[in-house]
């Protein structure tokens, strides 16, 4: 199902396909619980669902650095 939201981050409107259906779309926006209703899905396409951040931009928020790299 093609799900379509603004970015929370960016303002960047943006589209997935995702394995959900329309029963469990509405499932959720009556207020069960994302994690619940969408358990098949990796936190960073739930994270979408409810926020409109990609995938992509969740990896940037919460990208950590490689073993090899320094931290600052």
């Amino acid at each position: 199902m093609l799900i379509t939201r603004t970015s929370m981050l960016t303002g960047k409107v943006a589209t997935l396909d995702l394995p959900v259906t329309v029963e469990q779309l509405a499932e959720y926006e009556a207020g069960a619980f994302l994690q619940d209703v969408f358990r098949h899905l990796p936190p960073p396409e739930r994270e979408f669902i409810m926020s409109g951040i990609t995938p992509e931009e969740w990896q940037a928020l919460v990208a950590l650095p490689e073993p090899d790299e320094p931290s600052d």
